[in-house]
């Protein structure tokens, strides 16, 4: 099984960045799954959709849920031009650091998008 990325295909931060990693995997590595227009997926595997809108979550090759930066480390370790990216990143042991930044940019993003009246179901 390929990895998989659920992404807020409604937040215009998430489907710029995503359209970006979409166009460097052109061996179609990873599946891109929108979870607005396709929440049935993100239920299929057991994710609370406003779980899932305030955290990056994906599926490994195993199928196992992954939350956070770790995620991005799925994605730079597939795409060429990021490996070397993950390779560092793994390296140094940085996915703990990388993973607090995200966690708190996450929580930012997550209030911003209320506080300009995003409905979520």
């Amino acid at each position: 099984m390929k990895p998989v990325i659920f992404y807020d295909g409604s937040c215009g931060l998430c489907r710029r960045e995503i359209a970006h990693y979409r166009r460097l995997d052109t061996r179609q590595l990873i599946e891109w799954v929108d979870i607005v227009a396709d929440s049935n997926r993100l239920a299929s595997v057991g994710v609370d959709y406003l779980d899932a809108m305030a955290v990056l979550h994906g599926l490994d090759e195993d199928g196992r849920l992954v939350t956070g930066a770790a995620n991005f480390m799925m994605i730079w370790q597939r795409l060429p031009g990021y490996r070397w990216l993950a390779k560092l990143v793994g390296f140094l042991c940085l996915l703990p650091a990388l993973q607090w930044a995200y966690l708190h940019f996450a929580r930012w993003r997550f209030r911003r998008r209320m506080n300009k009246g995003c409905q979520l179901p």
